[in-house]
């Protein structure tokens, strides 16, 4: 039960118990649970004169920092650096060593741009890894492509690829073009599934005429596994001097135009089972 202000007649006596518990090294708090004391200033006044114990003071922490922290900046430390080896705010750190003289540079400023070119090449050889990884799990999880899988693929890169005719003009042939090597493979892949045979298939190169024709043949020839003479005649790209080409080099073979010929048929059986993909997704949004 807590005590009013006017309810203490037996003053001293409580400051003796008060005292006693204080000499005995309690705190004000332990004392005010014991006496049930719980007005601060009748409690304060009851220990008035008698020091606190010496647990109960507070340890200098900050000036113990602030004295390492000295320490770190006449070494040469970086406020970053104090920052991280203390844990302390930039603020305080600013405050503890500002009067200090700044330390000389470490490092010349090339030597910072190559430490900072080094920093960087790291970190994209540890991203190119983790990339690679994710890749290579992912593949993983395909798991071996069944004829009806791939069937249902190849539907769907046709008709993400592939020529299409329109209400306004109407063109029943299967003609594919594509830059990608792998998309070219699936692609071929389902013509056999299909049993399109070979001997129906028309190749042709659409290439920037800068680039090295003959070599373009040779790479796709050798990916669909064709002979570099079955290739009509490329079609090339004018150069525009205005335009800034990144597909250049080593790695640039233009695309590969694959028509099928007689494929009115083919091409009416791939919009109907394109059709019929689209219409069971709808039935699976209803």
């Amino acid at each position: 039960m807590t005590h009013a202000p006017g309810k203490y007649a037996d003053f001293e006596g409580l400051r003796e118990k008060a005292v006693a518990l204080r000499r005995r090294g309690l705190s004000l708090r332990q004392i005010r649970d014991e006496l049930r004391i719980y007005n601060n200033d009748i409690l304060n006044q009851l220990v008035k004169g008698e020091p606190p114990p010496a647990w109960t003071k507070r340890p200098r922490a900050k000036d113990d920092l602030r004295e390492r922290a000295r320490e770190l900046r006449l070494q040469g430390w970086t406020y970053d650096q104090i920052e991280m080896e203390l844990g302390c705010s930039r603020s305080s750190v600013s405050l503890w060593v500002r009067d200090l003289p700044k330390p000389e540079p470490r490092y010349t400023p090339e030597e910072q741009r190559a430490l900072m070119q080094a920093g960087l090449a790291r970190l994209r050889a540890t991203q190119d890894e983790e990339r690679k990884q994710t890749r290579e799990s992912a593949a993983q999880e395909t798991g071996d492509l069944s004829a009806r899988e791939l069937f249902l693929t190849g539907v769907a890169l046709y008709w993400a690829e592939g020529t299409k005719s329109k209400p306004y003009d109407r063109r029943e042939r299967v003609v594919f073009v594509n830059s990608d090597p792998g998309v070219i493979q699936v692609y071929l892949a389902w013509l056999d599934l299909l049993e399109v045979s070979r001997d129906r298939l028309r190749f042709r190169v659409l290439i920037h005429e800068s680039a090295d024709v003959d070599a373009a043949h040779r790479f796709w020839a050798e990916l669909a596994g064709i002979d570099s003479s079955v290739f009509a005649k490329p079609t090339l790209k004018k150069h525009n001097p205005k335009t800034v080409r990144k597909n250049t080099g080593d790695g640039y073979h233009g695309c590969l135009v694959i028509a099928v010929a007689r494929s009115a048929d083919l091409y009416n059986r791939i919009e109907g089972w394109w059709s019929g993909i689209v219409a069971h997704a709808e039935a699976r949004l209803r």
